[in-house]
């Protein structure tokens, strides 16, 4: 087994770790950062890939602020962490036959994977190649995204002043 098959492994028991402790974690806090976790291993997978400037956009945007707006969110509201639904064994049955044919899909779709001949530039100077394409061909999506996003941080900053008068 080489270093990047061992990274691989590594990585992806930490993701699905991560994935896990989420799911089962009682604070909701705590859930946050198993998120965390996940979405940093996720980071290094798509490091192994040659996909660096994904795995830094992976840990600004989603190890960061979406993490920070999460951890915000529930500093705000109002939430009771004593509210579980009970575990029964038809909901249990039920997912567990989700989660098998879950897997069966994959392990088909992966198994007739058709894979055409191999990228040989795919990986070199892929930041370049991204930022190129964005502002030159993607010019106006991307500055749509930015002013839809400007639009929801007003709308935001504008709902949290209306509740805070009606207090």
């Amino acid at each position: 087994m080489d270093g990047e098959a061992l990274a691989f492994m590594l990585l992806s028991a930490l993701a699905i770790l991560g994935g896990i402790l989420m799911l089962n974690l009682r604070k909701v806090v705590h859930m946050v950062l198993a998120v965390v976790l996940t979405f940093l291993s996720l980071a290094g997978l798509y490091v192994t890939l040659s996909a660096e400037f994904v795995a830094v956009v992976q840990i600004l945007i989603y190890s960061g602020a979406i993490s920070i707006m999460m951890i915000f969110g529930i500093m705000l509201t109002k939430h009771n962490s004593k509210e579980r639904r009970t575990k029964t064994p038809v909901r249990t049955g039920l997912v567990g036959i989700g989660v098998i044919v879950f897997f069966i899909t994959v392990y088909y779709a992966i198994e007739n994977l058709f894979y055409p001949t191999e990228a040989t530039n795919l990986h070199v100077e892929n930041t370049e190649q991204i930022g190129i394409l964005i502002f030159s061909h993607y010019v106006i999506p991307f500055e749509l995204v930015s002013v839809v996003l400007l639009v929801a941080l007003v709308g935001a900053i504008i709902l949290a002043k209306n509740k805070e008068a009606d207090e």
